[in-house]
């Protein structure tokens, strides 16, 4: 599959892969930046345009353990229909005070991306139509409507 791909600065990244057997591709820190919640914003420096049928799920890379960062909305949906950056909003691990802003800015480097980093990863995969059909009763099953942790251990 071909996904057109556009450099919204002359010196982005393009994905990459490690490894031809992995799932996701490498999405690289271009710009870093703060918002009004303390929240750390990194753009990819590139945008996409995922097929119709498909949708772009963005995740934090498994080494991001080593930071003190949480992607703020866990994974993100990259829609066919978008065409803007690809960013990474992340929260802080650590405590901080109402100055968000002023910690973040006095934090230990080592705890954020800078320029070139690997911040993320894409997976692009594709989605069935869906039809909801609305009933007055859904079958029977093994578990039934047991919720958290009704699944066992």
């Amino acid at each position: 599959m071909k996904v057109r791909i556009k450099k919204l600065y002359e010196d982005s990244i393009l994905p990459t892969k490690a490894h031809t057997t992995d799932a996701g591709y490498d999405l690289y820190a271009h710009s870093k930046s703060y918002d009004d919640d303390g929240n750390v914003v990194y753009g990819s420096g590139v945008a996409m345009e995922i097929p119709q049928g498909y949708v772009g799920l963005v995740f934090p890379r498994s080494s991001n353990a080593k930071k003190d960062l949480i992607l703020s909305n866990s994974v993100g949906v990259i829609d066919s229909g978008f065409r803007g950056e690809i960013s990474f909003k992340f929260k802080p691990c650590a405590k901080f005070d109402e100055y968000h802003l002023t910690w973040l800015k006095d934090a230990n480097e080592s705890t954020l991306y800078n320029k070139g980093d690997r911040i993320g990863q894409i997976i692009i995969m594709p989605y069935p139509e869906i039809e909801f059909v609305e009933v007055d009763e859904l079958s029977d099953s093994e578990r039934g409507d047991g919720g958290y942790g009704s699944s066992g251990k």
